[in-house]
């Protein structure tokens, strides 16, 4: 049909793939993921080895932009301490530093938590894959209780000073009301 797409499924042995042709395309290639499937949009004029180099190159291409954003905090717990560390002199003039952070199971009603008496900062594992300014959104927010236990104007100065707050709190509540999981900023990170 003409002015219609056409999907085809391709199967790569790392990763499904999904091309999508369509007549309207002239030259551009895109792509995207879409769970846990690469979808990449082409011409309809393309040879099938074209699509070849295209799918390749788009999977490169997507692959080193989410190593960019990916977080090296998620690799384990001395890495979030070490990020923690980076944020709190970038941020709270290295006056907010933690004895402990940890990755922990995923929490009920919160992204992060803090303890100011014993200095600790628990981390959900539901942060573990979202990007990297979203978790130092939380790893600052907690650090800031560090210094101020409650979110008063002071609290909330603090943790303004890492420019992406507002977008990051944006973020994390579309992402908790997509999953249904309730957690909202006034009682998900104390």
């Amino acid at each position: 049909m003409r002015g219609r797409d056409n999907t085809e499924q391709v199967r790569n042995p790392q990763q499904k793939v999904e091309v999508r042709r369509s007549a309207r395309r002239r030259s551009t290639v895109s792509a995207y993921r879409d769970g846990d499937t690469l979808v990449v949009l082409i011409p309809a004029r393309m040879s099938r080895a074209e699509e070849r180099h295209w799918v390749a190159e788009m999977e490169r291409k997507l692959q080193r932009a989410e190593s960019r954003r990916a977080s090296p905090a998620r690799e384990g717990d001395a890495a979030l301490l070490a990020r923690c560390a980076q944020l709190s002199a970038r941020y709270l003039d290295r006056d907010a530093l933690p004895k402990s952070v940890r990755w922990v199971p995923p929490m009920r009603t919160r992204w992060a938590s803090c303890t100011p008496a014993d200095a600790t900062i628990r981390v959900s594992e539901r942060l573990r894959d979202v990007p990297s300014w979203v978790l130092d959104y939380v790893l600052v927010h907690e650090l800031a209780h560090l210094r101020v236990p409650g979110h008063d104007a002071e609290f909330w100065a603090l943790v303004r000073r890492y420019p992406k707050t507002e977008r990051a709190m944006g973020y994390l509540e579309g992402l908790s009301a997509a999953a249904g999981w309730g957690i909202s900023e006034t009682d998900g990170e104390e």
